[in-house]
């Protein structure tokens, strides 16, 4: 959606949880990221969307007035066929848990990248990046959060970042592993 951050969000991921992860303001070129998702989260997409017929001649749209959430689109492809839904808001219960999850997912990417950026040009920041993570993660707002891993274990194990920051990251990765 034009003026939020970000504008343009896109999830992929195929039948066994290999996927992309793109975000950025619409001016941007695309630059999706690779990832992998676990199969217990990769078979509860395809399980509602399989509850959503996937997405054949499906409308999921409110029949309430709401705010602009944002369009989304939901694509389902399988060989030749290829199924695609749009909405702003929904009301559809397996509706609203496919948005949840590819939102969460969505919410660790950020994240990483937000990291990857203080990692790279503001230390300073690190801290408080991290204390925002460990915040999300008390109150759920993340899915798939050991997709953190790799880039919370530069952190513990780089020196040239504040000790407050290693050992935030080193927390996070206990909060994360204990949650699997």
């Amino acid at each position: 959606m034009q003026n939020s951050s970000p504008e343009y969000m896109a999830l992929r991921v195929d039948v066994n949880g290999k996927g992309t992860y793109d975000s950025h303001q619409l001016k941007d070129p695309p630059s999706p990221r690779p990832l992998q998702l676990s199969a217990g989260t990769t078979e509860r997409i395809f399980s509602l969307a399989q509850d959503l017929d996937n997405f054949h001649s499906l409308n999921l749209e409110s029949r309430h007035q709401v705010a602009n959430m944002g369009l989304k689109t939901l694509t389902y492809e399988a060989g030749n066929v290829t199924n695609r839904v749009q909405y702003n808001y929904t009301e559809n219960r397996a509706g609203q848990q496919l948005t949840e999850i590819f939102e969460k997912i969505g919410n660790v990417e950020e994240r990483i990248s937000q990291l990857e950026y203080d990692m790279k040009y503001d230390h300073l920041s690190l801290p408080q990046t991290l204390s925002e993570i460990q915040e999300g993660l008390q109150d759920h707002s993340y899915m798939e959060a050991t997709l953190m891993i790799p880039t919370l274990e530069k952190i513990t194990s780089n020196s040239h970042f504040m000790h407050l920051a290693q050992s935030r990251a080193q927390d996070i990765m206990r909060c994360i592993q204990r949650n699997k």
